[in-house]
């Protein structure tokens, strides 16, 4: 198959675009040459490329930033997904659509689980306007697979595991509070791409959510983490009220893949898996990378 993958440099679009470039023919053309939230730069490069398959992941991910710049993360979040969507009805391409568990309230009780099926009502404007880019892609096209994932980190680009090793390294002994009241499945890129992959082959339709097995909160995941990486800390548990934020995040994030289960279709592995893949095969880099950071 033809992939053309937009957001193709970033976290999980670098991973899909090493992963599905052995198999597929990938087209990961840069942002200036595919801008999602322009419809006419869209239906251009769809035109020219005839892709089989629309594969978006490029999104305005900063939750905070989207409380604020919202005509952007509207424009990229909402709009972006509607106009790839307008471009695979016309063209014959089927959209691949990467969304999140922030489309939730996460108002259920730990450790119940968030179905594909459940309703869906976002806190933050980020939420918000992933739901519309969801609800969106289903109006204009029957041709799509929305994947909803969970707390993804990966090598390339920003994410929380670089965040904490970065403080944690440039603040020796220093007490480092992190939230341990909000709880999700931290879901490695490269992992996910091995899911998106699969659905891609086997042609399937619909929402599905993919994010690794069992959850943690965001002061497990940083422990176990740094603890894998041999790098000693001080890092503490405090309540989400101790670190304000611009955004609210729901509580539960945690996403139950019904469907990829109920279908024999799962690869996602248990989160402490992928943390410890991640680390044995990224470990020594990360280390240098965040040592020689400003």
């Amino acid at each position: 198959m033809k992939i053309l993958i937009s957001g193709g440099s970033g976290q999980l679009g670098s991973d899909c675009t090493l992963l599905l470039s052995k198999t597929h023919e990938v087209i990961t053309p840069d942002e200036k040459d595919l801008d999602i939230g322009n419809l006419e730069k869209v239906l251009y490069m769809v035109s020219a490329v005839s892709p089989d398959i629309l594969l978006n992941c490029a999104a305005f991910t900063n939750v905070d930033a989207c409380e604020t710049e919202k005509e952007e993360a509207w424009r990229v979040n909402a709009d972006g997904p509607g106009n790839l969507a307008k471009a695979a009805d016309k063209y014959g391409s089927r959209v691949v659509h990467i969304s999140t568990d922030y489309v939730f309230n996460g108002r259920k009780e730990i450790p119940e689980p968030y179905a594909e099926d459940d309703e869906a009502e976002p806190l933050s404007y980020y939420g918000r306007t992933k739901l519309e880019g969801e609800l969106i892609v289903k109006k204009i096209t029957a041709n799509h697979l929305i994947i909803r994932t969970a707390w993804v980190y990966g090598i390339n680009g920003h994410n929380f595991l670089k965040t904490m090793l970065k403080v944690v390294l440039k603040n020796p002994g220093k007490e480092i509070k992190v939230v341990n009241d909000q709880f999700g499945s931290p879901t490695w890129s490269y992992s996910l791409s091995q899911q998106i992959r699969k659905l891609i082959e086997v042609n399937a339709i619909g929402t599905y959510h993919a994010s690794s097995e069992g959850f943690c909160s965001w002061y497990e995941l940083a422990r176990y983490f740094l603890e894998k990486m041999g790098v000693e800390n001080n890092v503490v548990p405090c309540a989400s009220k101790d670190y304000p934020v611009k955004a609210v995040r729901p509580v539960n994030s945690i996403l139950e893949n019904r469907k990829l289960k109920d279908e024999g279709i799962c690869v996602m592995p248990d989160w402490q898996d992928g943390i410890d893949g991640f680390t044995v095969k990224f470990g020594e880099r990360l280390l240098r990378e965040m040592r020689g950071s400003d």
